[in-house]
């Protein structure tokens, strides 16, 4: 063949471009397996990360597997439609009108993890929260963001300087959601526990009282519940409960 042609340099060409697409697409084909799995692992720590106090450095599958005892679906009234299962199901696609929620045990107690999703300056913020059995009083919480400024609106994601102050503050006031409101330091919110913004992250800080209040917002049957449940407990003068014995047929 002639080198010195046009048809040569073309043939070449294509057979180069040929070989290295193949052996992209392969190398591709091989690594989307350890991808994906690594893509679950960093979701499993980011839910792992809303358990105050969790140590899952050694082995974060094995901790999220033997901690997460549920992976349920709620509708807007707070009950549940679907028990998936927190592992096998770990990829399900949520779909319109589900509320995810998983399910912890820790130390023989239960707490309710709750994903949320927000802007904030530069882009998507999101986080887990962590509810104590109460369904009410912040357990811990995890942020995290696609963009926002170094040692600004980042900070969200400060474990001592901007999660740990959430840890106790409550969600219900006076038999409402109010969830929490975050305010620059010297500002007073009414009706509402709240923590202190970001300095010089105002945007940020404020995306993330508007994540809390809409997400956290639609799973308020939910958390009422449990508030309802207790006030229909009957309590004797002595504060001990009081068992109510069913109705036979003859006393209807």
């Amino acid at each position: 063949m002639n080198t010195n042609k046009n048809s040569y340099t073309l043939i070449y060409m294509v057979i180069i471009i040929t070989i290295v697409s193949l052996l992209l697409s392969i190398t591709s084909g091989v690594l989307r397996t350890r991808q994906d799995e690594n893509v679950k692992l960093d979701k499993k720590k980011q839910i792992l990360s809303s358990l105050t106090g969790l140590d899952f450095s050694a082995d974060a599958a094995g901790v999220y597997a033997s901690t997460i005892k549920e992976y349920n679906m709620l509708d807007a009234e707070g009950n549940t439609v679907k028990n998936l299962n927190p592992v096998e199901d770990f990829d399900y696609q949520v779909q319109e009108g589900e509320l995810p929620i998983y399910i912890a045990e820790i130390d023989g107690s239960t707490k309710y993890i709750i994903p949320m999703n927000g802007n904030g300056l530069w882009g998507a913020i999101w986080g887990y929260i962590a509810l104590n059995e109460d369904r009410n009083t912040i357990y811990g919480i995890y942020f995290n963001h696609a963009g926002e400024t170094p040692g600004l609106g980042a900070e969200i994601t400060n474990k001592v300087k901007f999660c740990d102050p959430f840890i106790g503050k409550e969600l219900i006031k006076n038999g409402k959601f109010a969830s929490i409101a975050v305010m620059k330091v010297g500002q007073k919110a009414e009706g509402q526990d709240q923590v202190d913004a970001i300095s010089g992250g105002t945007i940020t800080s404020k995306g993330v009282e508007t994540m809390l209040q809409t997400s956290l917002g639609k799973y308020e049957k939910f958390f009422l519940a449990k508030e309802e449940a207790v006030a229909e407990v009957p309590v004797a003068e002595n504060n001990e409960i009081v068992e109510v014995e069913p109705e036979t047929e003859g006393e209807k």
